[in-house]
């Protein structure tokens, strides 16, 4: 797979946001950015695709996956995207910080505050959730390199993750261009499609560091190292069979409403890299924390990108949506 060999060749680790973005302007000069689009028949090589990035540096990966996804969101809403631009995804919507969108002529001004914008200082462009004047939720697709957009340099104290550089940027009549109608963000299949893409982002990371375990034991035969592989390899089994279900149901119906689908497969996978965490790191003790950067660096960021669950607020969700029905074989 030519995405597996470009990041063979990578550094192990990425020290700040800029190299973030120097490598993610690489993966899209060498268009290993044009994944197969969900519900596209091909949704499976998404996720893998995804899941490859995740294994190799989960910084990276919210980036590029951020990136990914924007272009997926323009082909069904909208929009065409510059040659050899690069994307955020922004769509937190804190209550201390909803912008605001402002028709002016024939386009559209953006003020106030936008958190949790991750890579903001070394993309291009953002399609970014904002609330127009009659209060309904916007998508917004918006250069960074223009007056009226700046980045905070405060409130970013992350060990995991760090790199990402997920600062607030605030906008001051900053030009945008709408990409959709209002409320579309959130109601097109692929809402909940991207959320499934997260979770093989997770199941990359897992899979990584899971790979140490068994490169341990195969070397020598511990039985408690090889009870926790056993562990590792249940819970990476039950995640990858639900990632791939999931994308044939996707490309069997990918117009369908996806999200009972989503929250099962992401509470499984969550749950999946949870234990994987716990089992590696009683499998190998503190040797790979402190020797191997990759794998220090994907222990530092899994858990912080693993929050992008909302624990046990998707899993009541997710209660929800199954209380009309009972579970079958």
């Amino acid at each position: 797979m030519e995405l597996e060999a470009f990041l063979r060749r990578q550094p192990p680790a990425y020290p700040d946001t800029q190299a973030l973005g120097r490598c993610l302007r690489a993966l899209v000069e060498a268009r290993l950015d044009q994944l197969p689009l969900p519900g596209s028949g091909r949704t499976l090589e998404r996720f893998q695709g995804l899941a490859s990035v995740g294994g190799h540096d989960l910084g990276l990966c919210k980036l590029y996956e951020g990136h990914t996804d924007a272009l997926a969101i323009m082909a069904q809403l909208g929009g065409t995207p510059t040659a050899a631009s690069t994307w955020g995804m922004w769509a937190a919507e804190p209550p201390d910080a909803r912008l605001r969108v402002v028709a002016q002529g024939r386009g559209l001004t953006l003020h106030g505050r936008k958190a949790w914008c991750s890579g903001a200082a070394v993309l291009s462009h953002a399609l970014l959730t904002a609330w127009d004047e009659q209060d309904r939720q916007q998508l917004v697709a918006v250069a960074l390199d223009q007056p009226g957009v700046t980045l905070s340099v405060q409130g970013w104290q992350a060990v995991g993750m760090g790199a990402t550089g997920s600062v607030d940027v605030l906008f001051d009549g900053a030009e945008g261009q709408a990409i959709g109608n209002p409320g579309d963000y959130l109601r097109r299949p692929g809402f909940w499609q991207g959320g499934i893409g997260i979770a093989a982002c997770w199941y990359g990371a897992a899979q990584s560091l899971a790979e140490r375990l068994r490169s341990h034991c195969s070397r020598r035969e511990e039985p408690h190292a090889l009870a926790h592989l056993g562990a590792v390899d249940s819970a990476l089994h039950a995640a990858a069979t639900v990632l791939r279900c999931s994308a044939n149901g996707i490309d069997a119906a990918p117009q369908d409403d996806a999200e009972r689908l989503a929250r099962r497969v992401r509470a499984v996978v969550e749950d999946a890299a949870e234990q994987v965490l716990r089992h590696v790191g009683h499998a190998l003790g503190a040797g790979p924390y402190c020797k191997d950067p990759q794998f220090a660096r994907l222990s530092a960021d899994l858990p912080v990108f693993l929050r992008q669950s909302h624990a046990e607020r998707d899993l009541a969700a997710l209660g929800l949506h199954i209380l009309p029905d009972t579970w079958t074989l």
